[in-house]
């Protein structure tokens, strides 16, 4: 809660404060009137009211963090920022496609990885598992146009074949 009681010799009231997306909201209400300090019921109504102006920057500040969130999970080419096209070099020598996830979970509050075999899996069975992994962690209900919109954003053949005929890092 960011309601906070001031009583200095310029200001006797209640401050609300909170920064949503980089803006800071700030308010103020007095304890004052008429000279005199409020005391008893019309104190505590100025109190609800500061309270009540905090809950909804509250939840105006909830919703600005998940846009924010959103909108980081791509880049600027549209590709799902945390889930990677890699090909994985085997013990063997061989190099299989993978997609590669890592990110910061919301659920466990680390950051976590795994691989997903394309060779295993096909391609789209093997982007679908990583986004089931990925939206697990992050919290994303699949029911949202957040979901598709992460689906849709399957890598393409070429992209694999083009992958495929990099060469490996040393």
């Amino acid at each position: 809660m960011s309601v906070e009681l001031l009583d200095t010799s310029r200001f006797v009231g209640f401050r609300v404060r909170r920064q949503i997306a980089g803006q800071t909201f700030q308010e103020y209400f007095s304890l004052k009137k008429d000279g005199k300090r409020l005391r008893g019921a019309e104190f505590t109504q100025v109190k609800l009211k500061a309270e009540r102006r905090d809950e909804a920057l509250a939840r105006k500040q909830s919703k600005a963090k998940i846009q924010a969130e959103q909108a980081s999970l791509f880049d600027t080419e549209g590709k799902v920022r945390g889930i990677l096209f890699r090909m994985k070099t085997e013990k063997s020598g061989t190099r299989s496609p993978v997609f590669q996830i890592g990110i910061m979970s919301s659920k466990l509050n680390k950051i976590v990885n795994t691989t997903v075999s394309i060779n295993l899996h096909g391609l789209k069975g093997a982007w679908l598992k990583a986004v089931d992994f990925y939206v697990s962690h992050k919290k994303i209900s699949k029911n949202t146009t957040l979901y598709r919109r992460l689906i849709r954003s399957q890598p393409t053949i070429a992209q694999l074949d083009a992958l495929k005929r990099k060469r490996p890092r040393r």
